[in-house]
């Protein structure tokens, strides 16, 4: 396994509703706050589609910078989700993970990196390539 990507197991049996607030906050000029609440919100609700195929892995590195996904992050990546073209997916090639976003080019398979930086990958089709599951979700701590 990759250095870079750490695998963490999804255990989503807790259920932790939290306060979700109906006044959207400005990321502008702010407004005046407003005090009643919609509904409990459990962040496993929205975050996980199909939790029996969902993993966590956490992201290293600055090849996907420019998609929002930082070194550090914490991936919702699904495996029930069909890797599509344009999706970001975690894929091992020649048993080693990485995240990138799928590309197909006149018939070639490509891992594109979301940073200027980074070559794209071409997948050729004699190496050892298997697509782990689409990213759902980036949780960025500030």
């Amino acid at each position: 396994m990759s250095p870079r990507l750490q695998m963490k197991p999804l255990v989503a049996r807790t259920c932790l509703p939290l306060p979700l607030y109906l006044a959207p906050v400005s990321a502008g000029f702010p407004s005046p706050a407003e005090d009643y609440l919609d509904r409990a919100l459990d962040l496993n609700e929205l975050l996980i589609n199909n939790p029996a195929a969902t993993f966590y892995v956490r992201a290293s590195g600055d090849s996907m910078r420019d998609a929002g996904i930082q070194s550090g992050d914490i991936l919702v990546v699904d495996r029930a989700i069909e890797p599509r073209p344009g999706k970001i997916v975690i894929a091992a090639m020649d048993g080693e993970l990485t995240v990138k976003r799928l590309r197909v080019k006149e018939g070639r398979l490509y891992l594109a990196p979301e940073n200027p930086a980074y070559p794209c990958l071409e997948v050729p089709p004699e190496v050892s390539f298997e697509i782990w599951g689409v990213v759902t979700c980036v949780i960025h701590r500030t």
